[in-house]
């Protein structure tokens, strides 16, 4: 049970996935488990929210996308929010300098190769023909779906963001830099944000669940654990791929 202090919309139910990073098997996975409790446990209003880092550093990157794009007939509204990994794409398919040796060094390789072109020879190109070259290989509905994702979800008392706010700030306030990319001070920070915010970015072992804050990168891509919160009403639980 979570804290009676937080709760979601009266008669409404989200489940908010944590950091996939190219798992295709275990959104397969987490997905059926979701469909699954939403015909054992019928709501006329159910939200699915990603958390953003869907791609890179797993093997299927363009998987996660073409399967996520297929669940227009999933019994739940979707709702995308941009990570890190997901901006940094974005700025390399506009060329920008200096970047995309570096996403390809922290995960964009593995993205690269899941849409059929070599990392190595991106290496030896330059940022121009990088661009050129991921363009040219991605299909335009997979651009457009990133171009088209959000950066927060309101629910009740609860906040869903790729990666943490800047404390003190108001959230209408609050910097894409911070929603996507913060750590510290968000961390570490103990006082009450006004909400209780849900968020991946920074992998935990299992759920961490703090007094403002609640964690759910499981580090997918490695341990072959993907975390999904569940919030109805006060009740919050979770669902993993851990069997």
């Amino acid at each position: 049970m979570a804290a009676p202090d937080y709760a979601g919309p009266e008669g409404q139910r989200v489940y908010a996935v944590g950091d996939i990073h190219g798992r295709l098997d275990l959104v397969d996975d987490l997905l059926g488990q979701i469909e699954d409790d939403i015909i054992a446990r019928p709501l006329p209003t159910i939200g699915l929210c990603f958390l953003g880092d869907l791609i890179d550093r797993g093997p299927d990157s363009a998987g996660v996308i073409e399967r996520l794009l297929s669940l227009g007939s999933f019994p739940a509204k979707t709702l995308f929010l941009m990570g890190n990994h997901e901006e940094v794409l974005l700025r390399v398919l506009n060329a920008e300098p200096h970047l995309a040796y570096d996403w390809l060094g922290f995960g964009g390789d593995a993205c690269a190769e899941s849409y059929g072109v070599s990392a190595s020879a991106l290496q030896a190109m330059n940022e121009d023909r990088v661009a050129e070259a991921l363009r040219a290989a991605m299909p335009p509905a997979h651009i457009r779906f990133l171009q088209d994702m959000g950066d927060t979800f309101g629910f009740g008392d609860y906040l869903f963001v790729h990666a943490g706010i800047r404390p003190g700030v108001k959230i209408e306030e609050q910097q894409p830099q911070d929603l996507r990319w913060i750590r510290q001070p968000f961390l570490s920070d103990g006082h009450d944000h006004g909400c209780m915010v849900v968020h991946g970015h920074t992998i935990s072992e299992g759920v961490e669940r703090r007094a403002n804050r609640i964690g759910i990168d499981t580090g997918a891509y490695r341990t072959g654990i993907l975390t999904a919160a569940v919030i109805e009403g006060t009740d919050l639980r979770f669902m993993t791929t851990a069997r």
